[in-house]
């Protein structure tokens, strides 16, 4: 489980990694994580500059906005439009394991992307699949 975090997008790469000493075991082979939600979402993105998650956050709050448009509206005004920006960004990742690391790019992360004011924690189903060393 993922603790809860603010709305916002989160850089979780290392918080993965804490938790998956076992990767370092495979010569070749491929991550999936599966985020259990449907107001929450995944993506691989910039892990350098906090300002890219800022701004990622932003767009998708100016592109999918609260209003009065939404039909579905049980949760609280930021439910519905938390689901559409799921939909947008996934809930799966695949990164490959090369040498028992992931075979990200330089300035590559992993996001949680938190679309609700209070979504609580978060759980990820890990699946590692490859050969080992």
């Amino acid at each position: 489980a993922i603790p809860q975090v603010p709305r916002g997008c989160h850089l979780i790469t290392d918080t993965i990694l804490e938790n998956l000493p076992e990767i370092k075991d495979f010569q070749c082979g491929l991550l999936n994580l599966f985020l259990q939600h449907t107001s929450a979402s995944l993506t691989i993105n910039e892990n350098c500059c906090s300002a890219v998650r800022t701004d990622l956050d932003n767009w998708m709050n100016k592109v999918i906005p609260e209003g009065p448009n939404w039909k579905h509206k049980e949760e609280g005004a930021d439910d519905m439009p938390a689901h559409a920006k799921c939909s947008m960004m996934g809930v799966s990742l695949n990164i490959p394991i090369t040498d028992g690391h992931l075979a990200l790019g330089t300035w590559q992360g992993i996001y949680l992307n938190e679309h609700r004011n209070n979504g609580g924690s978060r759980r990820l189903v890990i699946t590692i699949t490859g050969n080992r060393k």
